[in-house]
């Protein structure tokens, strides 16, 4: 438990500083140097301002042919260089997922990454969508805050600009920082091929290796979660030692965090930025409650074997880590647009599951993605300020801006498009043999397998519950579409949320004003989040995880 509070503590306290070093970054009128050289290099202007339509447009464009791109790069990769080992080229349907994937800042993995991609495709391919996926969710949040503080006007800033500095400013210069100190806590870079060992047990070993370190500090903070491991930050060349975990636990929120002092900077009232920011850290801290006490305690299984209820479920976990490190990163990761992992899901209890799926099913805005989960926080902050205009009977107002019959439509279809689309698509994977045969288990178990692959896809998160074979081509062409759906509908929906309240003016604070920085709103606001995930994945939860516990009296 010491290790979980200084956690709390150390991420808090690096909240403003790199949230007020972030504000600079997007505020700043400076053209860089560097930046300037990327500005000419891809054609554009940097100053010219941009509607939220022209602004959405530049973000699929970008979007898609860097999907495309990604798709033809994997498919070719065995007639590249920087392929010691000699692998081929990726499955149609696999190259296909994967492409969408990591441009969707998913990085859900339907592979095995050293005995699949290149170091080519590792570097060029994945590492460069790690940084670019998560700068495009930041500058689109960059635009919707720019549409609560911008007054009679269309434009919303400049797409090219706000994602090159969000690369240039942001995700290098922390991304440098985090690989130089994994390197030194033994996570390998290195353009060698496999090295052969001979085990203790008597026979010949060949471990993997590569240019890992600068892919897994980007992963992390950029909450991509793609690792270059099968079995991601759980191998030791990529999750480290301890002091190495915990860099790497602290890089998946770190951003997160600071967008919401970012936020508050923008605005012009810090206090706000705060009330979202607990909202977030309460809902955080209720999922790690639910999870960490729970695998403190031993499994069912254990005691069958005469193990004492007292010990550790340290089943599918780093011994390294124990239970606390690991349960800690299975709820941030599912609490931020991450997916990596440093132990297996799947081994978890029942019952120490259910945070972890319920931080995915509601669409990971507690911290969330890097852009996308302070934005996705804020269509639930329209929501709830609709509620409590409701209950104080005068139109809903937030930030000086009139929340209309628009904005809340918008925000409605933002939330319930991915828990449908999770839902839509668990319920024909139940049904029919090619969704079917992929389990590894049968039963309740087996359903948690389906529905956590499709809320991980379904909420751009990338973590696997693992048992499930996920490279056929059924969850990996319907995976690949979920995943588009879910990152660009919520994103094509921030933007024009940001161009009509860029178009209306403000209002002045009132004595009937809903106060929205107070403690009663960040209740208010994480009830509106919690109904919201409850009513819609209560009854699949119930035909999973819960019914999984009670059947073995875990609770």
């Amino acid at each position: 438990m010491t290790t979980i509070l200084v956690y709390l503590v150390i991420l808090t306290a690096l909240t403003p500083p790199v949230g007020a070093y972030m504000y600079r970054v997007y505020t700043s009128e400076r053209i860089g140097r560097f930046e300037g050289v990327v500005y000419r290099l891809i054609g554009v202007d940097p100053m010219v301002e941009q509607t939220w339509r022209r602004y959405a447009a530049c973000t699929l464009w970008f979007s898609a042919i860097g999907t495309v791109l990604l798709y033809v790069l994997m498919r070719v990769q065995g007639h590249l260089p920087l392929n010691p080992v000699g692998l081929g080229a990726v499955n149609q349907y696999v190259a296909f997922n994967t492409a969408t994937s990591f441009a969707t800042n998913t990085n859900w993995q339907a592979y095995g990454g050293e005995t699949t991609m290149t170091y080519l495709t590792q570097m060029l391919g994945l590492t460069f969508q790690n940084f670019v996926s998560a700068a495009v969710g930041m500058a689109v949040l960059v635009a919707l805050i720019r549409g609560f503080v911008r007054s009679r006007t269309q434009d919303l800033g400049n797409f090219w600009r706000d994602t090159v500095r969000g690369v240039v400013y942001i995700l290098l210069p922390l991304a440098v920082i985090v690989a130089v100190v994994l390197i030194t806590q033994g996570v390998v870079q290195t353009f060698s091929g496999s090295a052969a060992a001979h085990g203790i047990q008597g026979f010949d070993q060949t471990i993997a290796r590569g240019p890992v370190a600068s892919q897994i500090a980007i992963k992390q903070l950029g909450t991509n979660g793609g690792g270059f491991f099968n079995v991601n930050s759980a191998h030791p060349f990529e999750g480290a030692g301890p002091l190495g975990n915990f860099v790497e636990l602290l890089s998946i929120l770190l951003i997160p965090a600071a967008l919401c002092y970012m936020f508050g900077k923008m605005v012009g009232n810090i206090r706000q930025g705060w009330a979202i920011f607990a909202a977030m850290m309460v809902l955080f801290i209720a999922g790690l409650w639910l999870t960490v006490p729970y695998e403190h305690t031993s499994s069912q299984a254990m005691r069958t074997a005469g193990i004492s209820a007292a010990a550790p479920n340290l089943e599918g976990k780093e011994l390294r880590y124990g239970t606390d490190q690991s349960s800690l990163w299975a709820v941030a990761t599912t609490d931020a647009s991450n997916g990596s992992v440093n132990s297996m899901h799947d081994s978890y209890k029942a019952n120490s599951m259910i945070a972890p799926m319920f931080n995915l099913g509601v669409g990971e805005v507690i911290w969330g993605g890097v852009g996308s989960g302070l934005y996705g926080m804020l269509f639930y902050v329209i929501i709830a300020v609709f509620i409590g205009g409701l209950m104080v009977g005068r139109t809903p107002e937030y930030l000086g801006k009139k929340i209309g019959a628009r904005e809340v439509k918008l925000s409605a279809i933002a939330v319930l498009v991915p828990l449908l689309v999770v839902l839509a698509f668990t319920a024909v994977a139940v049904v029919i043999p090619a969704g079917l045969d992929a389990r590894l288990n049968a039963g309740p178990h087996g359903f948690s397998e389906i529905l956590y692959a499709f809320l991980s896809m379904g909420n751009n998160n990338g973590s696997a519950f693992a048992g499930l074979t996920a490279s056929g081509p059924f969850y990996a062409v319907g995976g690949g579409i979920v995943m588009l759906i879910v990152r660009f509908v919520p994103m094509l929906a921030a933007l024009a949320l940001a161009g009509s309240l860029a178009k209306e003016g403000t209002v002045p604070v009132t004595a009937g004003t809903l106060p929205t920085d107070k403690p009663l709103f960040v209740g208010l606001l994480d009830g509106v989040v919690v109904i919201i995930g409850a009513l819609t994945f209560f009854p699949a939860l119930a035909l999973g995880a819960i019914v999984e516990g009670l059947s073995k009296r875990l609770w």
